[in-house]
């Protein structure tokens, strides 16, 4: 089956973005997987999907899969690339557009300056509905926030990390380090994203603050391992440090791609907001072999 795709880029946060507004590829999790596979495939850490709106008051529906072929809940820097494509390829003249993804309805609106700005609704801090399970552990708090120990024997003995959990429309735990440039990401990385206390995983974040309005982020994703920026962990991240008292309502966070802006009052009935670049890199067409399951 041949198909027809287009490769974005945000902040280094790359995507094969599919349209699917003329019909459905129907492609299965090894398809997806192929084209992700940078020696096989096209090369990505996500696959985008437009798909037609669902229903009244909604634009487009947003569909994520993983490098690893498994659908996920949301992604920031796609979430920016899903808005420059529909209006680079004429599917809607619209600023801001309404998007549902499988976590709810986003926003994403093009800005004057080339980059895009995205509503990405409420954080949540509720362990429960991040998930993460909590039982037999003490949080410490701090500010408004919490912060949750951690056990990481398979990395040491007698290892833990503390670590603020937080959901937006997917799971996050942040923790503080010294210097994002000696954070063990690969070695802690994929033990935290797949311990037993995150009962679907987990996107595990490394947070160094630099000031109150400027700090480095590196994000360890769930079904995709380390990626140059990622958009939810980075709105996570500021989200958690604005909780525990730590950072201003704006913040500019450097990633290893490029640089985004999150933006959050600090009130649990506010929206945190993104902004940051989305860029087409090339189109192409693929041949996916139809015997991958």
């Amino acid at each position: 089956m041949q198909i027809r795709f287009t490769k974005m880029q945000g902040a280094g946060n790359d995507f094969v973005v599919l349209d699917e507004t003329q019909g459905r590829l129907g492609l299965n999790t090894a398809q997806y997987r192929f084209l992700a596979d940078r020696h096989f495939g096209v090369g990505a850490d996500q696959i985008l999907t437009v798909r037609p709106s669902p229903g009244d008051g909604i634009d487009f529906e947003y569909v994520i899969h993983n490098a690893d072929g498994g659908e996920v809940e949301q992604c920031g820097n796609g979430a920016r690339c899903f808005a420059r494509f529909v209006h680079d390829r004429g599917l809607s003249g619209k600023d801001t557009i309404r998007v549902q993804t499988k976590s709810g309805v986003i926003a994403p609106r093009l800005t004057g300056d080339g980059r895009v700005t995205v509503d990405m609704g409420r954080p949540e801090f509720n362990p429960a509905q991040v998930p993460f399970d909590t039982t037999g552990l003490t949080s410490v708090q701090q500010g408004l926030g919490q912060k949750w120990p951690l056990a990481l024997e398979e990395y040491a003995p007698g290892a833990s990390v503390l670590i603020a959990v937080a959901s937006m429309g997917n799971p996050h735990a942040v923790q503080l380090v010294d210097n994002v440039d000696t954070a063990p990401v690969a070695q802690t990385g994929p033990l935290i994203e797949r311990h037993a206390r995150f009962p679907q995983r987990v996107n595990a974040g490394y947070l160094q603050i630099v000031d109150r309005s400027h700090v480095r982020l590196r994000v360890f994703e769930r079904g995709a391992g380390e990626t140059l920026a990622c958009g939810t962990g980075a709105c996570a991240a500021v989200a958690s440090g604005i909780r525990l008292g730590l950072l201003d309502p704006e913040v500019q966070v450097d990633t290893r791609g490029g640089r985004l802006t999150i933006a959050w009052s600090g009130a649990d009935t506010d929206s945190v907001f993104m902004t940051g670049p989305a860029t087409t890199v090339f189109e192409g067409q693929i041949d996916i072999p139809d015997t991958l399951v």
